[in-house]
């Protein structure tokens, strides 16, 4: 069986075709496209006009790209700025009539319980762990154990809600910074008292920025390794929170010379810092571990 995976996100909308022949899907193609749904008025729950348009000239992009594929069965999810959006339902019916995509908008538990299910067919959970999945319009976190999936929530505010609200200089001062923390602090206080109890020993950090800091960290050592190839990568955690502490310093221009970060996440990748060194020093953690496989893998392990 061929199937296709669309995750539209808040930022980015990624497309995965594979083929499926018992436990083990084989990727034939995947791309992902900076569509930035989540521009401009994210915070006041609307999908402007322009990133409406992007949103549905990409899928038609993807349309086209699944019928050359062959595919025998297409699964589309939305998240955060689709299912929080006043005109998310006019996007998915306009999805629908332009595109022959139909749309499934999740909510935030069905968004962790997919990312968990991704982080797991990448091997990464080893021990008690918690998952974190830094998106643009959520953040979702999960609380595991080798076997079981204990605890999830999803929170609103994702990279792309903080930096409309609160990214007002550059480099980011330390007024904004604290607002940034406060704002933090007072959204996941039930993550912390959760973490208190079950105590997870390691953060696993799904795609996205955490693909970014690795790229960062490996590019700081001049180690020749392609992270999308890999499914799991363990940090150490000073060149993490050197990195970190680098981009939560450095100016818009500085963050655009540095090899290794893509232009859609130029600023972003300051929450993601700010939001990742907050959680591990309050949950007292300090090693951190990527997966490369997140939501849409969790969506393709769900078909197989």
């Amino acid at each position: 069986m061929r199937v296709a995976v669309i995750d539209l996100g808040t930022n980015t909308f990624h497309l995965l075709i594979a083929e499926i022949a018992g436990n083990q899907p084989e990727i034939l193609y995947k791309t992902n496209v900076p569509v930035k749904l989540g521009e401009g008025r994210i915070n006041d729950n609307v999908i402007i006009p322009a990133a409406f348009e992007r949103g549905i000239n990409c899928l038609q992009d993807f349309s086209r790209t699944i019928a050359e594929h062959l595919v025998d069965v297409v699964r589309a999810t939305a998240t955060s700025a689709v299912r929080s959006a006043e005109n998310g339902k006019d996007f998915v019916n306009v999805a629908k009539e332009r595109t022959g995509i139909s749309i499934e908008t999740i909510s935030g538990d069905e968004e962790a319980e997919l990312i968990y299910q991704g982080v797991k067919l990448s091997g990464a959970i080893q021990e008690q762990s918690l998952i974190m999945d830094i998106g643009g319009g959520s953040i979702e976190f999960m609380l595991c154990d080798t076997q079981n999936l204990i605890w999830k929530k999803s929170y609103n505010i994702g990279a792309a809600r903080l930096m409309q609200q609160f990214f007002k200089s550059d480099p980011l001062s330390d007024a904004d910074k604290q607002n940034i923390l406060f704002h933090i602090q007072e959204q996941l206080t039930d993550l912390f008292e959760t973490c208190e109890k079950y105590k997870p020993q390691i953060l696993i950090g799904s795609a996205g920025a955490f693909e970014t800091f690795a790229e960062l960290v490996t590019g700081k050592h001049h180690q020749n390794i392609i992270i999308e190839q890999l499914k799991t990568y363990q940090f150490n955690y000073d060149d993490y929170i050197d990195i970190a502490l680098k981009l939560i310093n450095s100016t818009h221009q500085q963050r655009v010379e540095m090899p290794g970060i893509i232009p859609l996440r130029v600023d972003m990748i300051v929450m993601a810092a700010l939001i990742t060194n907050y959680v591990l020093g309050r949950v007292k953690i300090n090693r951190l571990m990527l997966s490369t496989y997140d939501l849409k893998m969790g969506v393709l392990a769900s078909l197989i």
